[in-house]
Protein backbone atom coordinates (compact mmCIF):
# COMPACT_ATOMS: atom_id res chain seq x y z
CA UNK A 1 0.00 0.00 0.00
CA UNK A 2 1.37 3.42 -0.88
CA UNK A 3 2.05 6.16 2.03
CA UNK A 4 1.28 3.51 4.43
CA UNK A 5 2.45 4.82 7.66
CA UNK A 6 5.87 4.03 9.22
CA UNK A 7 6.33 2.37 12.33
CA UNK A 8 8.57 4.99 14.59
CA UNK A 9 11.55 3.96 16.91
CA UNK A 10 11.57 7.18 18.34
CA UNK A 11 8.94 6.63 21.09
CA UNK A 12 6.76 9.42 22.65
CA UNK A 13 9.42 11.69 23.17
CA UNK A 14 8.53 14.57 20.65
CA UNK A 15 4.69 14.74 21.34
CA UNK A 16 5.65 14.40 24.55
CA UNK A 17 7.99 17.24 24.35
CA UNK A 18 5.36 19.25 22.56
CA UNK A 19 2.87 18.80 25.18
CA UNK A 20 5.00 19.73 28.50
CA UNK A 21 6.37 22.58 26.73
CA UNK A 22 5.71 25.92 28.24
CA UNK A 23 6.98 28.70 25.58
CA UNK A 24 7.06 32.36 26.33
CA UNK A 25 5.75 33.11 22.85
CA UNK A 26 5.93 30.49 19.92
CA UNK A 27 7.96 27.43 20.23
CA UNK A 28 7.84 25.53 16.69
CA UNK A 29 9.04 21.96 16.37
CA UNK A 30 9.63 20.64 13.06
CA UNK A 31 8.85 17.25 11.91
CA UNK A 32 10.77 16.24 8.60
CA UNK A 33 9.20 16.25 5.16
CA UNK A 34 7.11 19.93 5.32
CA UNK A 35 5.66 19.39 8.62
CA UNK A 36 5.47 21.40 11.08
CA UNK A 37 3.58 21.98 14.83
CA UNK A 38 3.63 25.26 16.55
CA UNK A 39 2.55 25.70 20.05
CA UNK A 40 1.65 29.05 22.05
CA UNK A 41 2.26 30.40 25.36
CA UNK A 42 -1.35 29.54 26.06
CA UNK A 43 -1.06 26.23 25.03
CA UNK A 44 -3.06 26.96 21.28
CA UNK A 45 -1.31 23.66 19.36
CA UNK A 46 -1.48 23.58 15.29
CA UNK A 47 -0.03 21.27 13.38
CA UNK A 48 0.93 21.59 9.77
CA UNK A 49 1.38 18.75 6.94
CA UNK A 50 2.11 16.54 9.24
CA UNK A 51 3.30 13.36 7.86
CA UNK A 52 4.66 9.68 9.30
CA UNK A 53 4.25 7.44 5.58
CA UNK A 54 6.49 5.89 4.05
CA UNK A 55 6.42 7.14 0.28
CA UNK A 56 5.65 5.04 -2.66
CA UNK A 57 8.59 2.42 -3.30
CA UNK A 58 10.17 2.60 -5.24
CA UNK A 59 8.70 5.81 -6.71
CA UNK A 60 9.15 7.84 -3.90
CA UNK A 61 11.64 6.38 -0.84
CA UNK A 62 11.64 7.77 2.54
CA UNK A 63 15.16 9.00 3.96
CA UNK A 64 14.18 10.61 7.52
CA UNK A 65 12.56 8.11 10.18
CA UNK A 66 9.22 8.39 11.50
CA UNK A 67 9.38 11.07 14.57
CA UNK A 68 6.46 9.65 16.57
CA UNK A 69 3.21 7.46 16.28
CA UNK A 70 -0.19 9.65 15.65
CA UNK A 71 -1.81 7.76 18.42
CA UNK A 72 0.80 9.75 20.48
CA UNK A 73 -0.09 12.70 19.88
CA UNK A 74 -1.89 14.31 23.31
CA UNK A 75 -2.81 17.95 22.06
CA UNK A 76 -3.88 19.35 18.87
CA UNK A 77 -6.37 22.60 18.07
CA UNK A 78 -6.37 22.31 14.02
CA UNK A 79 -4.09 20.80 11.87
CA UNK A 80 -3.71 23.11 8.60
CA UNK A 81 -2.99 20.87 5.18
CA UNK A 82 -1.22 23.37 2.43
CA UNK A 83 -2.27 21.20 -1.01
CA UNK A 84 -3.41 17.17 -1.55
CA UNK A 85 -0.20 15.80 -2.48
CA UNK A 86 -0.26 12.39 -0.35
CA UNK A 87 2.77 13.88 2.31
CA UNK A 88 0.51 16.64 3.08
CA UNK A 89 -2.91 15.05 3.13
CA UNK A 90 -2.46 11.73 4.94
CA UNK A 91 -5.11 10.12 6.77
CA UNK A 92 -3.02 7.46 8.63
CA UNK A 93 -0.88 10.25 9.82
CA UNK A 94 -3.43 12.84 10.33
CA UNK A 95 -6.89 11.32 10.93
CA UNK A 96 -6.32 10.02 13.84
CA UNK A 97 -5.07 13.18 15.60
CA UNK A 98 -8.31 14.07 14.58
CA UNK A 99 -10.15 11.41 16.28
CA UNK A 100 -8.30 11.47 19.49
CA UNK A 101 -7.48 15.04 20.38
CA UNK A 102 -10.79 16.41 18.77
CA UNK A 103 -8.91 19.11 16.69
CA UNK A 104 -10.19 20.76 13.58
CA UNK A 105 -8.38 20.14 10.11
CA UNK A 106 -8.22 23.18 7.64
CA UNK A 107 -7.56 22.80 3.83
CA UNK A 108 -8.35 23.58 0.62
CA UNK A 109 -10.81 21.74 -2.11
CA UNK A 110 -8.67 19.81 -3.79
CA UNK A 111 -7.38 18.50 -0.28
CA UNK A 112 -10.50 17.56 1.33
CA UNK A 113 -11.57 15.63 -2.14
CA UNK A 114 -8.79 13.24 -0.89
CA UNK A 115 -10.03 13.22 2.50
CA UNK A 116 -13.75 12.19 1.25
CA UNK A 117 -12.48 9.94 -1.28
CA UNK A 118 -10.13 8.03 0.88
CA UNK A 119 -13.26 8.31 3.73
CA UNK A 120 -11.43 9.68 6.91
CA UNK A 121 -14.91 10.30 9.03
CA UNK A 122 -16.10 6.20 8.07
CA UNK A 123 -12.34 5.15 8.61
CA UNK A 124 -11.27 7.05 11.55
CA UNK A 125 -13.92 7.99 13.42
CA UNK A 126 -13.92 11.98 12.88
CA UNK A 127 -16.79 14.03 13.07
CA UNK A 128 -17.53 15.81 9.47
CA UNK A 129 -17.30 19.31 12.00
CA UNK A 130 -14.35 18.68 12.32
CA UNK A 131 -13.65 19.55 8.25
CA UNK A 132 -13.03 23.33 7.01
CA UNK A 133 -13.02 24.34 4.06
CA UNK A 134 -10.34 26.94 3.18
CA UNK A 135 -9.75 29.36 0.20
CA UNK A 136 -7.08 32.01 -0.25
CA UNK A 137 -7.69 35.21 1.58
CA UNK A 138 -9.25 34.01 4.10
CA UNK A 139 -9.08 34.88 8.10
CA UNK A 140 -10.03 32.83 10.73
CA UNK A 141 -8.53 32.59 14.29
CA UNK A 142 -7.70 29.47 16.00
CA UNK A 143 -6.97 30.39 19.99
CA UNK A 144 -4.20 32.53 20.24
CA UNK A 145 -3.32 32.39 16.36
CA UNK A 146 -4.88 34.55 13.55
CA UNK A 147 -4.34 32.66 10.45
CA UNK A 148 -4.40 33.83 6.96
CA UNK A 149 -5.11 32.01 3.98
CA UNK A 150 -2.58 33.06 1.42
CA UNK A 151 -1.98 31.74 -2.50
CA UNK A 152 0.99 30.49 -3.56
CA UNK A 153 2.60 28.93 -6.31
CA UNK A 154 2.89 25.09 -6.83
CA UNK A 155 2.80 24.10 -10.39
CA UNK A 156 2.24 20.70 -9.33
CA UNK A 157 -0.32 20.54 -6.87
CA UNK A 158 -4.30 21.43 -7.95
CA UNK A 159 -5.28 23.89 -5.35
CA UNK A 160 -2.17 24.87 -3.01
CA UNK A 161 -2.12 27.70 -0.72
CA UNK A 162 0.08 28.97 1.91
CA UNK A 163 -0.57 30.08 5.48
CA UNK A 164 0.56 33.59 7.63
CA UNK A 165 0.22 32.65 11.30
CA UNK A 166 0.24 35.87 13.64
CA UNK A 167 0.87 35.80 17.22
CA UNK A 168 1.77 38.13 19.58
CA UNK A 169 5.32 36.36 19.73
CA UNK A 170 5.43 37.04 15.74
CA UNK A 171 4.60 35.56 12.52
CA UNK A 172 5.03 33.00 10.42
CA UNK A 173 4.84 31.70 6.94
CA UNK A 174 4.38 28.26 5.03
CA UNK A 175 3.90 27.84 2.24
CA UNK A 176 3.58 24.40 1.07
CA UNK A 177 5.76 23.13 -1.79
CA UNK A 178 5.65 26.89 -3.24
CA UNK A 179 8.27 28.37 -5.80
CA UNK A 180 8.18 32.00 -6.01
CA UNK A 181 4.93 33.76 -6.57
CA UNK A 182 4.12 37.38 -7.80
CA UNK A 183 1.46 37.73 -4.57
CA UNK A 184 4.95 37.62 -2.11
CA UNK A 185 5.73 41.27 -2.64
CA UNK A 186 2.29 42.33 -1.43
CA UNK A 187 2.49 39.73 1.59
CA UNK A 188 5.74 41.14 2.31
CA UNK A 189 3.40 44.46 2.46
CA UNK A 190 0.79 43.09 4.68
CA UNK A 191 2.79 41.04 7.17
CA UNK A 192 6.42 41.50 8.70
CA UNK A 193 7.27 38.27 8.95
CA UNK A 194 9.75 36.74 11.43
CA UNK A 195 10.04 33.00 10.24
CA UNK A 196 9.30 31.29 6.99
CA UNK A 197 8.94 27.91 5.56
CA UNK A 198 10.00 27.15 2.14
CA UNK A 199 10.72 24.16 0.53
CA UNK A 200 14.00 23.16 -1.06
CA UNK A 201 15.63 20.27 -3.13
CA UNK A 202 17.37 19.29 -6.32
CA UNK A 203 16.10 17.95 -9.31
CA UNK A 204 16.12 13.62 -9.91
CA UNK A 205 15.47 11.10 -11.96
CA UNK A 206 12.29 9.35 -10.40
CA UNK A 207 9.98 7.04 -11.63
CA UNK A 208 7.16 8.11 -13.42
CA UNK A 209 3.99 7.56 -11.63
CA UNK A 210 2.17 5.84 -14.59
CA UNK A 211 5.03 4.14 -16.67
CA UNK A 212 7.49 3.66 -13.87
CA UNK A 213 10.30 5.36 -16.30
CA UNK A 214 13.01 6.99 -14.18
CA UNK A 215 12.05 11.00 -15.29
CA UNK A 216 14.11 14.13 -14.48
CA UNK A 217 11.71 15.53 -12.12
CA UNK A 218 11.86 18.78 -9.82
CA UNK A 219 9.25 19.37 -7.21
CA UNK A 220 10.81 22.00 -5.09
CA UNK A 221 12.37 25.52 -5.50
CA UNK A 222 16.23 25.54 -6.34
CA UNK A 223 18.81 27.49 -4.13
CA UNK A 224 18.05 30.31 -6.56
CA UNK A 225 14.11 30.23 -6.39
CA UNK A 226 14.31 29.99 -2.58
CA UNK A 227 16.07 32.72 -2.46
CA UNK A 228 14.39 34.70 -4.34
CA UNK A 229 10.95 33.61 -2.58
CA UNK A 230 12.65 34.94 0.02
CA UNK A 231 13.56 38.27 -0.77
CA UNK A 232 10.21 38.75 -1.87
CA UNK A 233 8.43 37.88 1.18
CA UNK A 234 11.45 39.66 3.07
CA UNK A 235 11.92 37.17 5.42
CA UNK A 236 13.96 37.78 8.81
CA UNK A 237 14.26 34.13 9.35
CA UNK A 238 14.07 31.08 6.68
CA UNK A 239 14.20 27.54 7.15
CA UNK A 240 14.54 25.80 4.43
CA UNK A 241 12.20 22.05 4.28
CA UNK A 242 11.51 19.18 2.46
CA UNK A 243 15.00 18.42 1.40
CA UNK A 244 15.65 15.86 4.06
CA UNK A 245 12.59 13.15 2.64
CA UNK A 246 13.11 11.73 -0.81
CA UNK A 247 15.77 9.80 -2.00
CA UNK A 248 17.09 11.36 -5.74
CA UNK A 249 15.68 14.67 -4.46
CA UNK A 250 17.57 15.25 -1.34
CA UNK A 251 19.69 18.71 -1.21
CA UNK A 252 22.47 20.07 0.91
CA UNK A 253 20.30 23.19 2.53
CA UNK A 254 23.94 24.50 4.04
CA UNK A 255 24.56 26.28 0.07
CA UNK A 256 21.85 28.44 0.75
CA UNK A 257 24.29 30.28 3.03
CA UNK A 258 26.19 31.22 -0.20
CA UNK A 259 22.84 32.12 -2.52
CA UNK A 260 21.53 34.35 0.18
CA UNK A 261 24.60 36.13 1.29
CA UNK A 262 24.70 39.06 -1.35
CA UNK A 263 20.64 39.64 -0.66
CA UNK A 264 18.91 41.62 1.87
CA UNK A 265 16.95 38.29 3.08
CA UNK A 266 16.14 36.44 4.31
CA UNK A 267 18.09 38.54 7.21
CA UNK A 268 19.02 34.84 9.06
CA UNK A 269 19.30 31.27 7.51
CA UNK A 270 18.32 28.48 10.16
CA UNK A 271 18.94 24.82 9.17
CA UNK A 272 16.78 22.55 11.16
CA UNK A 273 16.80 18.70 11.35
CA UNK A 274 13.84 16.69 11.78
CA UNK A 275 12.56 16.65 15.84
CA UNK A 276 14.42 20.15 15.97
CA UNK A 277 12.66 23.33 18.39
CA UNK A 278 13.10 27.02 17.24
CA UNK A 279 11.14 29.60 19.31
CA UNK A 280 9.55 33.22 18.68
Amino acid sequence: MAHRLGESDWGDWLPTAVADADPDGVAVWYLGCNGFVLKGRDGTTLFIDPYCGLGDPPRTLRMLPVPFDPSDVQDADAILATHEHSDHVHGPTQAPILAATGADYYAPDASMAIVERQGWIDEWSAVAEQFVTVSEDETFDIGEFTIHVVPVNDPDADHPVGYVIEHDAGTVFHGGDTRHADSFTGLADRFDIDLGVLAFGSAGRIPDKQTREPKRTQWYADENEVIRAANALELDRLIPSHWDIWKGLNADPTVLHHHARSFDYPERLEIVEIGDRVDL
